[in-house]
This record gives C-alpha cells, structure tokens and sequence, in this order.
C-alpha cells in the first residue's frame, strides 16, 4: 500500500482546518431593535355624566373609555374647565379643557394654534390633520397627529364656534419614543376620535 506523500497531508489540512475552525466558532448578527410587547384592553364605553362635576355642571357630555379614570387635579382645575382621563396602566392621560367662548374666539383658536402647531413645529417629523364637522350636533374641529419623538402625538379642538369650546391632549408620562409608543398612540387616538363623535353641548 502506498502512503500518502507528505506534501498531500499538509494539503488536506490546510483545505480542512479552516471551515472546521469557522464551523465551530458563534458569529453575532446584528438584531433589530425590538419593544416589549402591550396588552390592550377591549374597546368599552361609558357616557360623562354630572357626578364629577360638583356644583358646576360642564354643558357638555361624551363617551369616554372605560378603562380610564376620570379626574380633577384640584378644585382649582375643576373651576378653571381642566380635567384628565388617567390610563395608569399605560402612563397616559389625556388632558381636557373647556373654555365658555365670550367673544373670544379667535383668541381660543390661536392658543390652540401655538399648543398644538408652533410649539411642536421643530421636534416634529410631519403634522397630520383630519377635519371634524357634524353640523347636527354642531360640533366641529381638528385632530391633529403630531409624528416623531414629540411630547404629545395626538391634539384636538371641539367647538360650536359660538358657546363651547373644548380641547384635548395625549401625553404619555415617558420619555417620547414614537416607534415603542405607536400601538398605545393609535389606541388612544380612536378613543379621542370617539370622544369627538359623541360629543354633545347641552346647550
């Protein structure tokens, strides 16, 4: 039998010892960034009512969502037309104010302007805006989508342009991080909608 020559022998080791070393050795693949997953509730209702309000009453009622928890931070607040729907769960709130229109309402208008628009305007990737106008009710106003790592994501104003004139904001109690918050945003953001579309002044 033939022995195999020594120079065939250093071959095959050289050919062989490489993909044994690369087999055997773990390569890190860089991974894309993920985010914990969140649990959200079921849609659920319920109807604003009087027993929140004391001795004034608020001329307005709306749905709000069941899971949260409605609240003044003060009488102060309460006399002044702010209030809170509290999700603590999530630590998001939406910050409510309503203000009695008294020949103020261009006034109204450009505060609501300089909250939503001017003061967001740099840290903003886009400002998205949809149109509400329910002539039967006679509500009518703005949502406004605020994209990027923004303080808040989603505003609104309410009005009949005469009386009323309520506004209200999405804040998470977080550093503004757009993508992680984006299922949470959306999720309020239909609960905000639905507030818009069953307001109703009573009178």
């Amino acid at each position: 039998m033939k022995m195999p020559r020594l120079k065939e022998i250093s071959m095959l080791v050289f050919l062989i010892l490489p993909a044994l070393l690369t087999g055997c050795r773990e390569v890190n693949v860089p991974k894309p960034r993920g985010h914990f997953r969140i649990d959200l509730p079921e849609k659920e209702y319920r109807l604003f009512n009087d027993r929140f309000t004391m001795e004034k009453d608020l001329p307005f009622s709306f749905e709000y969502p069941a899971y949260g928890d409605f609240s003044f931070d003060s009488e102060a607040s309460r006399e002044a037309g702010w209030f809170n729907i509290d999700f603590p769960g999530y630590g998001a709130s939406i910050y409510l104010t309503y203000r009695d229109i008294r020949n103020d309402f261009e006034v109204l208008m450009e505060q609501t302007y300089r909250m939503n628009v001017k003061n967001h305007i740099t840290r903003a990737d886009a400002i998205n805006e949809q149109m509400f106008n329910n002539s039967e009710k006679k509500v009518y106003g703005v949502l406004y989508d605020l994209k990027g790592n923004t303080a808040t994501a989603v505003q609104f104003y309410a009005t009949d342009s005469l009386k009323h004139y309520l506004r209200g904001s999405l804040y998470f109690n977080a550093e503004p991080d757009a993508d992680s918050l984006a299922p949470v945003i959306d999720f309020f953001r239909a609960d905000m909608i639905h507030l818009i579309e069953s307001l109703e002044w009573k009178n």
